[in-house]
Order: C-alpha cells, then structure tokens, then sequence
C-alpha cells in the first residue's frame, strides 16, 4: 500500500489554512534519526535525536523554545508599546523524568531577563512587565496553555 506524500508545497499548505485555525507542519525522515520539519510558509529546521556531536534540536529541546518563543512574542509584544528592550532573552527549561506515567517533563519555568532603556518610557515598559509575564502564562500563549491544559494528542496512521 502506497503511503499519501504528507509534504505539501508552501501554496497549497496556504490554501488549507483557509479555516484560519489550522496549524500544521509536514516532517520527512532525511536520514537516521533525523528529519526535516517544514511549515505551511516554506520555512525548513531538522529535528533530530539527541546526539552529543550534532546541535541539531532534539523535540524536547522544541517544545522547549516554543513555550519560551511564544511567551516571548506575547510579552514584547505588550511591553514594546511603551518602549523596545535594550535586551530580552528567555531562559526555558524542565527536568526530563520517566515514572509511572511514562517519560515527560516536570518542573517547566521560564525566566525573563529583560531590560529597558532609562526614561519614562522604560520606566513604563518595565511597569507592565510582570503583568505582561502573567497575561502570558494565564492567557495568551497558546504553546504553554495546551501543555498547561494537557491537550490529549490523537496518533493516527496515514493509511
């Protein structure tokens, strides 16, 4: 039985996103242990297993930088109408376990090492950024709340 070519090119991707609720991204095995993500827009990255030699991002490490980026777009989305950071990096992390209901991360945070300019516009950003932080964390970051939620994930075959 012929497996369904799942890669789509960027335009007809596009298209299927028409719904406006859809998020998809297509991966290719390339290799051992290594494969090809690709999202609706064309953009490419490996994913690959965990290798001390090669850099390439493990799954956990990308669940890890989509809570951190989400959070962080939320954020400097927020704090950047009153003034832009003169730095701004997020620090995820988690404790990788395997108990009794299988392998999983614990203990998810985020930190927020963010600066502002001096001024009142700084002064401003700097006053709403722990708001901005938890309007994130309770509400607008749709990577951590599904993980927050827990999401049930439905497996499937493309027969």
């Amino acid at each position: 039985m012929r497996r369904p070519n799942l890669v789509r090119s960027p335009s007809e991707s596009v298209s299927r996103m028409s719904d406006n609720t859809l998020r998809s991204v297509d991966l290719a095995r390339i290799g051992d242990g290594k494969y090809r993500a690709t999202n609706v827009r064309g953009g490419e990255m490996l994913v690959g297993a965990m290798d001390d030699q090669d850099p390439t991002f493990t799954p956990v490490e990308l669940l890890l930088v989509a809570i951190a980026g989400c959070s962080a777009t939320d954020v400097e989305f927020i704090t950047r109408k009153r003034a832009t950071s003169t730095s701004f990096d997020v620090r995820a992390e988690g404790n990788k376990v395997r108990d009794e209901q299988g392998n999983h991360l614990d203990g998810l945070r985020l930190t927020f090492d963010v600066h502002f300019p001096a001024g009142p516009e700084g002064d401003a950003a700097r006053g709403v950024l722990q708001r901005a932080i938890e309007q994130s964390r309770d509400r607008l970051c749709t990577v951590s709340r599904t993980v927050q939620l827990g999401a049930g994930v439905e497996y499937r075959r493309a027969d």
